[in-house]
C-alpha cells in the first residue's frame, strides 16, 4: 500500500482533486490503536446532549429501562454502517469526501459531502452554545453581577455575558482546529477518562443526598410524559432519533479510521467506545435528573443548570471546566473534522482542512444555535429524525456501492482524477437518494408546519417516524438495481462493438 501511495502522489499530485489533507495516509503514519479509536468515541459520547438524551425519552413517556434499551438498540444499529464505512477508510487511508467519489462521482461527491457538512455546522453551533453556557455559569459563580449585563436585543436574545461566553468557547474550538488532527487525538485520549469520572462523581453526590439508588430510579416515573400508555407509538420515532444521533458519524467515520493501525483496531475500538458509553452516560443523566426531583423538588435536566445550584464555588468551577472540556472534545471530533473535510472537498487545492474548519465555525454562529435549541420537542422529531432521513439515504448508496457493486475494491488513483473512472456525477446514486427521500417528505413537511396534519394520510406521517430505516434500505435497493442494470447494458454494448478496445481492469467503471 505504501508503494501504491507514493506512486499515486507522483501521478495525481497536480490534480485539482488532490491535496495533502486528502492524500491517502501511509502505513507509517497510522498510529491510532484500539484505545485511540475507543477514546474518540468516549470523548464524543460523554457530552451534555447524551446526558439529557434518556431524560428526554422519559419526558416523552418511557420509563428509565425502556429509555436505556432504546438508546442501546439505536446505537447497536448505527454501529453497523459505522463499521462498514470505516473499513474503506482503514484499507485505503482516505477520508469520507474521497470515498464518496466512488459512489456519487467526483462532481456529485462535492454536493453530497456538503449535505453532510451542513448538518455538522448545525451541530457545531449547538455544541458551541452548550459549551458557552457552561462558561457563562462558571463566570456567574465568580461574578454574579454578570447576570445583569446589557441585553443585545430581541433578535439576538442574549445578554453581553452570554454572548461573550459563547464567543470564548467558539474561539477555543478555532484554536484546536488551528493545531490540527493530532491535537484532536491527544485531546480525546486525555479527556475521556476524566469526563467519565466526573459523571460518576455526580451520581455519587446524588446517591449520598438521597440515600438510595432505588429511590432515585423510582422518582424517574414522576418525569414521565403523557405518552406513557402507548409505548410503541413513541418507541419507533425515538429509536430513529437514536440512530440519527450518530448517523452523521456513520458517514464520515473514515475521517478517523484512515489513521487506524488495523481493521481490528477500528472495529474493536468502535464497539468498545460507542454503545456502552452512550448507555452509561445516559443512565447517569437519568439518575442525577431523577435525584433532583427529591433534592430540589423539580427535575433539572440540564447539568449546567444543576451545577449552578451548588453553593461551593470550587465545585462549580471544577465541574464547569469539566463540562466545557467535554463539549469541546465532542464538538471537534464529531462536527469539525467532518465539516472541514467536506467543505475542503469543494476546492481541495485551495481550501485546506483548517480553512474548512474556520468556515464551519462561522456558519455555526450564523444559525443562532440558542434559538435552534429552544424547542426540545423539535430537537428529536424535527432535527434528529429530519436529518437522519438524508444521511440514511447517503449511507445506503455508499455501502451498496462499496460492498455489493465494487466488492470492496477501489481504483485509488482514479479517486483523484477528474477524468478518471469516477468522473462527473453518478446518476444512479442521485436517483436513489432523491427517490428514497420522497416517502418521508410528507411527514417531514407536517413536522415543519408547512402542511396541516389532516391533509396527509396517517400512514405517511407514521412512515416519517422510521425515516433513517426507510431511506437507507430504499436507497440501498434502488442504487443496487440501477447499477446492475447499467452494468448489464454496458456489457451488452461492449459485446456489440468488438472493434472498441477493452477498458483496462484498473480503470473500469462498474456502476
Amino acid at each position: 500500500m505504501n508503494k501504491e501511495i507514493i506512486e499515486l502522489k507522483e501521478n495525481v499530485s497536480d490534480s485539482p482533486l488532490y491535496s495533502e489533507d486528502f492524500a491517502p495516509v501511509p502505513r507509517a503514519r497510522r498510529s491510532w490503536g484500539t484505545w485511540n479509536i475507543a477514546s474518540i468515541w468516549i470523548g464524543m459520547a460523554v457530552c451534555i446532549p447524551t446526558y439529557m438524551l434518556a431524560s428526554s425519552l422519559i419526558g416523552e413517556g418511557m420509563n428509565w429501562k425502556q429509555a436505556l434499551f432504546t438508546i442501546l438498540l439505536g446505537n447497536a444499529i448505527v454501529l453497523i454502517p459505522m463499521v462498514l464505512n470505516a473499513r474503506a477508510g482503514t484499507k485505503y487511508g482516505i477520508p469520507f469526501p474521497v470515498l464518496l467519489r466512488s459512489s456519487f462521482g467526483t462532481g456529485g461527491a462535492v454536493v453530497a459531502a456538503l449535505l453532510r457538512a451542513l448538518v455538522g455546522c448545525g451541530w457545531f453551533g449547538i455544541q458551541c452554545w452548550i459549551g458557552g453556557e457552561a462558561i457563562y455559569h462558571l463566570a456567574l459563580a465568580l461574578y454574579p453581577s454578570l447576570a445583569d449585563s446589557p441585553s443585545l436585543g430581541s433578535f439576538i436574545g442574549l445578554n453581553a455575558a452570554q454572548a461573550g461566553s459563547f464567543i470564548l468557547f467558539w474561539l477555543l474550538n478555532i484554536w484546536v482546529i488551528f493545531r490540527g488532527i493530532e491535537t484532536i487525538k491527544r485531546l480525546e485520549s486525555w479527556a475521556a477518562p476524566f469526563l467519565l469520572l466526573m459523571g460518576i462523581g455526580l451520581l455519587a453526590w446524588a446517591w449520598r443526598e438521597v440515600g438510595s439508588l432505588s429511590a432515585i430510579l423510582e422518582a424517574s416515573n414522576q418525569m414521565k410524559g403523557q405518552g406513557s400508555e402507548n409505548f410503541w407509538a413513541i418507541f419507533w420515532p425515538s429509536l430513529t432519533a437514536m440512530v440519527g444521533f450518530w448517523a452523521t458519524l456513520s458517514l464520515n467515520i473514515p475521517d478517523f479510521t484512515r489513521y487506524a493501525r488495523s481493521q481490528k483496531s477500528q472495529m474493536l475500538g468502535q464497539a468498545i467506545g460507542l454503545p456502552g458509553t452512550m448507555v452509561l452516560y445516559s443512565f447517569l443523566g437519568i439518575a442525577v435528573t431523577s435525584a433532583t426531583l427529591l433534592i430540589f423538588g423539580e427535575a433539572i435536566w440540564d447539568p449546567v443548570a444543576l451545577l449552578g445550584r451548588f453553593s461551593n464555588p470550587l465545585v462549580v468551577i471544577v465541574a464547569m471546566l469539566g463540562l466545557t472540556l467535554a463539549t469541546l472534545s465532542t464538538n471537534i471530533a464529531a462536527n469539525v473534522v467532518a465539516s472541514a473535510n467536506d467543505i475542503a472537498n469543494i476546492l481541495p487545492r485551495r481550501i485546506s482542512f483548517r480553512m474548512g474548519g474556520y468556515i464551519t465555525g462561522f456558519i455555526g454562529i450564523l444559525i443562532l444555535p440558542w434559538k435552534l435549541m429552544a424547542d426540545p420537542q423539535g430537537f428529536i422529531f424535527l432535527w434528529l429524525i429530519g436529518y437522519s432521513a438524508l444521511l440514511g439515504a447517503i449511507a445506503g448508496v455508499m455501502i451498496c456501492d462499496y460492498y455489493v457493486i465494487r466488492k470492496g475494491r477501489l481504483n485509488l488513483a482514479g479517486l483523484f482524477k477528474p477524468d478518471g473512472p469516477y468522473r462527473g456525477w453518478n446518476a444512479s446514486a442521485w436517483i436513489a437518494l432523491i427517490a428514497s427521500l420522497l416517502p418521508v417528505l410528507p411527514g417531514f413537511l407536517v413536522q415543519l408546519g408547512l402542511l396541516p396534519a389532516d391533509s396527509i394520510p396517517e400512514f405517511w406521517q407514521r412512515l416519517y417516524s422510521y425515516a433513517w430505516f426507510v431511506t437507507f434500505f430504499l436507497a440501498f435497493g434502488i442504487y443496487g438495481a440501477l447499477s446492475l442494470i447499467r452494468r448489464g447494458a454496458f456489457s451488452q454494448a461492449k459485446q456489440a462493438s468488438p472493434a472498441v478496445a477493452p477498458v483496462p481492469a484498473a480503470n473500469r467503471v462498474t456502476k
